[in-house]
């Protein structure tokens, strides 16, 4: 059984969202997903659209996922690997060399992002039609 962990917020769920948890949980038998909590995205300076409740719960229906937590801080995803025998932690190649220090503990990979999709993007689109049309 190998477990594969990836993190994330998760506001706007898009088509990007989805092929991130398709690719990884294709690395592995059991794939759990952190989901930032309100608190820590307000530490990251971060405003979701969502709350966390409904974003892990819709992160929690797609069938490529096993099990979902919060994400409280930084911090934790050393306790996580360990407490949940992760074997591979995934992350967006935005995030390149910034979480090599797990390597001491799993498998690192960083995944491609899927071109022309982002959250923040499609935040700025619905502002600019939202200004528009007032």
């Amino acid at each position: 059984m190998k477990n594969v962990m990836t993190y994330g917020t998760f506001d706007l769920f898009h088509y990007g969202h989805l092929r991130l948890l398709e690719r990884a949980k294709a690395l592995g038998d059991h794939l759990t997903v952190a989901v930032s909590t309100d608190d820590f995205n307000a530490v990251k300076g971060k405003k979701c659209t969502y709350p966390f409740e409904h974003r892990a719960r819709i992160v929690a229906a797609i069938r490529y996922v096993d099990r979902v937590i919060p994400e409280r801080n930084w911090e934790q995803k050393v306790d996580d690997i360990k407490k949940f025998n992760i074997d591979v932690f995934v992350i967006g190649d935005d995030w390149q060399g910034k979480f090599d220090h797990l390597r001491e503990y799993c498998e690192v990979v960083y995944l491609p992002r899927t071109s022309n999709i982002s959250t923040t993007e499609i935040k700025q689109n619905v502002h600019k039609e939202v200004k528009r049309r007032s």
